[in-house]
């Protein structure tokens, strides 16, 4: 049996009710794990594409004894579940990513952990420096603060007060 590993989750949403289904993804996701903290909703611009609409991002802590590998394959499965289509940087009903998965650095073709681009991204690194500001990534062995405080474009990252 897999120990209990603390993980940290990255979830958007541009498309239909986005903050529905950020509401939908972490029910889902907690018929299968704990969930813990969850940040504060944050309307942001696209990245890349940007000929498409802002996202809602947030960021969530789930405790689970998912591998690595099992977490992905849920994940993806949610996805799909709630009509996720097209490729990454299209619009999409909902996305989450695996940000951090307790200290586990891992490489592979089908899986990047810590999330590779998190750190230049202010849609990722503003929620969760929200609900863990000390948490230290292993690889820089910086804090998620500092690292959020690093991003010197902020990205459009506007706290969500709803519609």
């Amino acid at each position: 049996m897999t120990d209990v590993v603390r993980v940290y989750l990255g979830l958007g949403s541009n498309l239909g009710n986005r903050e529905d289904n950020l509401d939908m993804a972490l029910k889902l996701l907690a018929q299968r794990m704990k969930v813990g903290r969850v940040s504060s909703i944050y309307d942001t611009e696209p990245m890349g594409n940007t000929d498409q609409p802002r996202f809602l991002n947030i960021a969530c802590e789930v405790s689970t004894r998912l591998s690595p590998e099992g977490l992905l394959a849920l994940a993806k499965g949610i996805e799909v579940k709630m009509g996720r289509r097209g490729k990454s940087g299209e619009p999409r009903t909902i996305d989450i990513d695996i940000l951090l998965y307790g200290d586990i650095v891992i490489d592979t073709p089908d899986l990047v952990i810590p999330h590779p681009r998190m750190a230049e991204r202010s849609f990722v690194m503003v929620p969760l420096a929200e609900i863990a500001p000390e948490l230290v990534h292993p690889v820089s062995w910086e804090k998620i603060k500092d690292m959020r405080d690093a991003i010197k474009e902020k990205q459009g990252v506007l706290k969500w007060e709803g519609e």
